[in-house]
This record gives structure tokens, C-alpha cells and sequence, in this order.
């Protein structure tokens, strides 16, 4: 089974992905809920990170990369500034947890239908299983993530969507699960919650964003949308 983040297929996934979703989810967050509170990033021209320490920035920003590389067909992961986008969501409640049910039973093999279903919050997961993927990275392959190449990254990455590599208490399928989604949400989300930078996802796709009406273009099916996107801002 190939690694849904790194197939050579990128593309056509994720124009899937976002054209499955209901474009108001776009314009909110590209996610179930996910942004309940936005955080603006901060207004200089380099990024620094709010929650993670340096070494988890540099692994998370290694991992994003890989899953949306940059190439001909659009931008990437780290232009877009999806590592940006999670950095941000580690300050709101929905990283803390507070948008869920966070009481024991949880029954992580359920369906999705019933929401999230680990003991730790998003913040607290990311920096359990960031840790745990440089160690067990490490002891495996004697360096660091981000010193692997391109393959290497992708084959460690394709086990944790496998469940075979051990990253300590998160389970490596509930890691990549989450990696993953915010992924996609930072990709596509509103710039204004710090992703998808200058619309250039929306672009690639020619999606309006939030304009107030292009309800005429609804069933056009096939044709160009002449305007370019617009932001919630």
C-alpha cells in the first residue's frame, strides 16, 4: 500500500480531497471544526514558532515537506506555510482539547463518526510523538529525521500510516492521522489562520474562496472561474 502523503499522485489526492469537502468547511478551516478560534500569525517576514521548541519545529517542518512537496503542479507544504498553520492551532482549544468529549473510555478502532479518540489533546500528542519519532529514528538509522534524504523520510513516514514504527505512547497510525490532517487543513484553509499563503492552494485549484456569491458558476462544470480567490479578511 502506498503512503497516501507521499504518493506520486499528490495532486490528484489532494484536489480529491478538497473537492469532497463542503466549500463553507473550506472557507472556515478546511477541517471538521477544527479552528474554532483563529490565531492571525504574526506580522514578520520569518516565522517563528509559538508552541514548538526547535528541534520539534524542525522535525515537523521536515515532515510536512514530504507529505506536499513542492513541483509543477503547485506549491508545497513549507510555501504554504503549513507548519505554520499547526504551529498556530497548538494555542487554540481545539488543540487543548476542549472542542471534544476528553473523558476515559476512548475507543481508538471506532469509526470516525465518533470524533477523537485519544487520551491526549492535539499539542500533547504532537510533542509525545515528535519525540518519539527522533528517537526511534535515531536508534534505527543512527540520525536525525531531518538529516535522512527524500527517500528515507518518505519510508519513515510510510510506516507510520503502516503502524510499524514505534514512536513511544502515541500510536503511530493515530500520529500520522493527525499529521495528516492538519496537513490538509493547513494547505487549504482560510490564510487567515495561517495557512495556504497568498490563496495559492485555492489557486491551484480554482477555487473562489469566500466570495460573497458565485452561485452563476455553480454548474459550469468544466470551466475556468475567471475571478481570483478571496479571503475571509
Amino acid at each position: 500500500m502506498k503512503t497516501i502523503g507521499i504518493s506520486p499522485h499528490r495532486r490528484s489526492f489532494l484536489r480529491k480531497a478538497v473537492g469532497a469537502a463542503p466549500a463553507v468547511a473550506l472557507v472556515a478551516a478546511a477541517g471538521v471544526g477544527t479552528v474554532a478560534t483563529s490565531a492571525s500569525p504574526p506580522a514578520q517576514s520569518t516565522y517563528r514558532p509559538v508552541y514548538f521548541t526547535a528541534a520539534e519545529w524542525a522535525t515537523l517542518t521536515a515532515l510536512v515537506d514530504r507529505l506536499i512537496p513542492a513541483n509543477s503542479d503547485g506549491p508545497g507544504a513549507l510555501e504554504a506555510g503549513v507548519h505554520e498553520f499547526i504551529d498556530l492551532q497548538m494555542n487554540t482549544p481545539y488543540a487543548y482539547g476542549k472542542l471534544w468529549f476528553m473523558q476515559a473510555p476512548f475507543a481508538p478502532d471506532s469509526a470516525p463518526e465518533f470524533g477523537y479518540q485519544f487520551p491526549m489533546p492535539p499539542r500533547e500528542l504532537y510533542r509525545s510523538a515528535l519525540a518519539g519519532l527522533e528517537h526511534a529514528v535515531q536508534a534505527k538509522l543512527g540520525k536525525a529525521f531531518t538529516a535522512l534524504d527524500a527517500a528515507q523520510k518518505d519510508a519513515v513516514i510510510g510506516e507510520l500510516e503502516q503502524g510499524t514504527l514505534a514512536i513511544g505512547a502515541v500510536p503511530p497510525k493515530t500520529f500520522f492521522g493527525q499529521l495528516l490532517q492538519n496537513t490538509r487543513e493547513g494547505y487549504f484553509c482560510d490564510p487567515v489562520h495561517g495557512g495556504n499563503k497568498d490563496m495559492m492552494a485555492w489557486k491551484m485549484i480554482n477555487f473562489p474562496g469566500a466570495r460573497g456569491d458565485y452561485m452563476d458558476w455553480v454548474e459550469q462544470y468544466g470551466k475556468h472561474y475567471p475571478l481570483p480567490p478571496a479571503s475571509i479578511a
